[in-house]
């Protein structure tokens, strides 16, 4: 089906693994596939992937720019876990360059794993970090909207911070703000162009337990787009499917199933990873390739 078609947009992640000569063509692939977007992680290290070769991310989505033409690129997703909004809105600005407009900003609050300690940060709480992540994202606001920037936060600080030049569209990078709780879906639907979620139900639970979270999740967004006095079709929804019991990319059929679903739950948007060769998202490529020549 053309994506002019599909009322679902499908994205992939490739994971930062492979020295650019191989993950080039990775990064072309996905746009060849005829796939809408494409993202990669924005972490020093990650899970049970923490010995294994890890890229950095800002480096690696203007590798991907320059590879690609169409297909939007995003970080799946950047936090404040080791980020300052002042740096990393130069290097924002420089990927909307770069990609032609393309780059799409994915955050999060940050976890409590690798990142959230590798600088010697204290733990903070979920309240903390969700209160951390609404100035992130608003002085990123401001810093890509305006030409110099002063402010003042509790998490963080800008005094005359220049942008010249700016974002090369009418307007900043598409935020997409990741939250599965109530304070961080606030900031979703008050500061965010997109909402992004994982599920709020372990994986354990099993995957019907896990897709009835989803809709739950679905349900209370609308509610605080409404409480933000926004309507609804005004943030695009992102599902990560790979965050329940099955890997997305077990079989077309569970694809396509699990694309279904998301539609039915007002998602406009749906990202897959690519299949590794074995642990986390372990799968055959081939079904990647068979998902985009029949559904997409």
């Amino acid at each position: 089906m053309p994506a002019s078609e599909r009322k679902v947009r499908v994205g992939v992640v490739v994971l930062p693994q492979q020295r650019w000569s191989q993950a080039a063509a990775r990064w072309r692939a996905v746009e060849a596939m005829g796939f809408d977007h494409a993202w990669t992680y924005d972490h020093l290290a990650w899970q049970s992937l923490a010995d294994e070769p890890w890229f950095a991310t800002v480096p690696t989505l203007t590798a991907a720019a320059t590879v690609t033409e169409r297909i939007e690129l995003g970080t799946w997703v950047a936090s404040p876990n080791y980020r300052h909004p002042v740096p990393f809105a130069k290097e924002v600005m420089s990927l909307d360059d770069v990609s032609g407009a393309r780059f799409v900003l994915g955050v999060g609050a940050g976890g409590t794993g690798w990142d959230a300690r590798v600088l010697g940060q204290d733990e903070l709480t979920p309240r903390e970090r969700v209160e951390r992540l609404q100035e992130f994202v608003r002085l990123l606001d401001l810093l890509l909207t305006q030409s110099s920037t002063t402010w003042r936060g509790q998490w963080f600080e800008a005094v005359e911070a220049r942008m010249v030049s700016g974002p090369i569209g009418p307007r900043r990078p598409p935020f997409v703000v990741a939250a599965n709780g109530p304070r961080a879906m606030a900031v979703a639907a008050t500061l965010g162009d997109g909402w992004a979620t994982t599920g709020a139900t372990a994986a354990e639970a099993g995957q019907d337990a896990w897709w009835r979270g989803v809709g739950e999740l679905s349900r209370r967004f609308d509610e605080a787009l409404e409480a933000a006095g926004r309507e609804g079709g005004a943030v695009r929804r992102y599902l990560n499917l790979d965050s329940g019991a099955v890997f997305s990319l077990s079989s077309a059929e569970v694809f396509a199933d699990a694309l279904g679903r998301a539609e039915e739950l007002g998602f406009t948007d749906v990202v897959t990873h690519w299949p590794r060769a074995e642990g986390v998202y372990a799968g055959d490529e081939a079904v990647l390739e068979q998902v985009a020549g029949q559904l997409l």
